[in-house]
């Protein structure tokens, strides 16, 4: 039997009030990360796919790292840039459009990666599966007022 965390974190991820919850969550998946060596994680421990991103900043320069919830999708990583239904993009994105080159890390071992956006049918397609996957994108869409834009990360040879 699989983790019965993951059926009440996909019913509450539909719901708005977690979208409030976005700075403790983040506060504390960032304190969990640090504690365990980033082995650990919040969406991890709802029995959800969860990796650590790193980007180079477009500005700075500097690497840049977030935990995110993922889609798995063969050998490939899915990334949606919901940012919690804010109004703009998550500054990842941003830093993923200038530098596609990239490293994620699944509990603590990272691979190099590298991103790409989808558009048009490709990405229509894919909405699709991240809708069956993460239901609750249809509402963070909804109050994003944007259309949120979606990466698949493909592990490159080093």
């Amino acid at each position: 039997m699989g983790n019965p965390l993951r059926a009440l974190a996909r019913a509450a991820g539909t719901k708005p009030w977690l979208m409030r919850t976005a700075r403790f969550v983040v506060w504390a998946d960032t304190k969990l990360h640090r504690a365990f060596g980033g082995r650990v994680s919040l969406v991890a421990l709802a029995g959800l796919p969860s990796l650590r991103l790193t980007t180079t900043g477009r500005k700075s320069g500097l690497p840049r790292s977030t935990n995110l919830l993922y889609y798995p999708r063969g050998e490939d990583f899915v990334l949606t840039a919901s940012n919690w239904g804010r109004p703009h993009d998550p500054a990842w994105a941003l830093n993923l459009r200038a530098n596609p080159k990239c490293q994620v890390a699944l509990a603590g071992r990272p691979l190099d990666v590298l991103a790409r956006e989808l558009h048009g049918e490709e990405y229509e397609r894919m909405w699709a599966e991240l809708l069956a996957f993460w239901p609750g994108y249809a509402m963070e869409q909804r109050e994003a007022a944007r259309p949120l834009p979606v990466f698949v990360l493909t592990r490159v040879a080093r």
